[in-house]
């Protein structure tokens, strides 16, 4: 390994993937306490590829100097090093970890050709074909989202899906991921699409279910975008607040009469609030059905 010093001065962030507006309180204590034990990653022009946050670290305790390993490959390895420290030690919001995802994978598979590839086809598997599929991750050791799996601790179908949303999605739709407007799930369905017809269907599937987002998609795949404007005006929109109370409500259900069939008792000091809660339910219960 090639180390070496450089003055604080001199190293260029001109990586995307660095993170220098972090929290690094902890970490200046720590420098202070014990120094640098992993120095920075930078290339042969002095550009920062790894190591960011102690980087920004030092520079805020007014540090002059910092050891450094130097790499001298070429430029999708250094863009690969960068990814990597991203993956590993940043705290990723959903979009950025899927961009880092896709484009570490599209580097990856550059640079290692004979390695499995990330299936990124918009078909939907069904019975034995999902069931292969899942015996050929398990088997996958040198995939992209295999070797990703073992530094991050992340599940490769998770990291392909994740891939996926990034790789298949028009720019209008992660846009709306970005606003909050779609969440992963319903990106799933609509990334079945081609991206211009995501462009056009997106309006329709506003606050829908992914349930209803699923129709909407499914009937676009078979009809075409009038279809899916069809499906959507059948769909009777369903208001925020009962949507929020269906998950749950089954869950309660169902933990009730498993109490009751079981014969479950408590007794403890919780008892009396869990009651009351109970009695609070059943009258919103009762008042709620007799408006309705």
């Amino acid at each position: 390994m090639n180390i070496s010093t450089r003055k604080i001065s001199a190293v260029k962030l001109n990586s995307e993937y660095l993170r220098v507006q972090s929290d690094v309180e902890a970490l200046k204590k720590s420098l202070d306490s014990v120094g640098l034990i992993h120095p920075v990653t930078i290339n042969t022009e002095d550009e920062l590829l790894a190591g960011a946050r102690r980087f920004q670290a030092a520079s805020e305790l007014g540090w002059e100097d910092i050891p450094v390993h130097i790499v001298d490959r070429d430029r999708l390895v250094q863009e690969l090093i960068s990814i990597d420290e991203n993956l590993v030690r940043a705290s990723l919001n959903s979009l950025e970890l899927e961009k880092c995802l896709n484009r570490g994978r599209e580097i990856y598979e550059e640079l290692h050709p004979t390695a499995n590839k990330v299936d990124l086809s918009k078909e939907e598997l069904k019975g034995e074909e999902k069931q292969q599929q899942k015996e050929r991750e398990e088997l996958d050791e040198d995939s992209f989202a295999a070797v990703t799996a073992e530094k991050t601790g992340l599940s490769k179908s998770v990291i392909k899906s994740a891939i996926k949303r990034d790789a298949l999605a028009s720019e209008a739709v992660k846009v709306a991921r970005g606003a909050g407007d779609l969440n992963a799930t319903q990106t799933n369905e609509i990334i079945k699409l081609e991206k211009d017809t995501q462009e056009k269907v997106l309006p329709l599937i506003a606050d829908k279910t992914v349930k209803e987002v699923r129709k909407i998609v499914s009937a676009a795949i078979d009809g075409g975008y009038d279809a899916a404007v069809e499906a959507s005006e059948e769909i009777v929109p369903m208001p925020r607040e009962y949507s929020k109370i269906l998950s749950p409500v089954r869950r309660v259900n169902r933990t009730i009469t498993r109490i009751l069939v079981e014969e479950v008792r408590y007794d403890g000091p919780e008892r009396k609030k869990i009651n009351e809660e109970l009695r609070q339910l059943k009258e919103n219960l009762d008042q709620f059905f007799a408006r309705m």
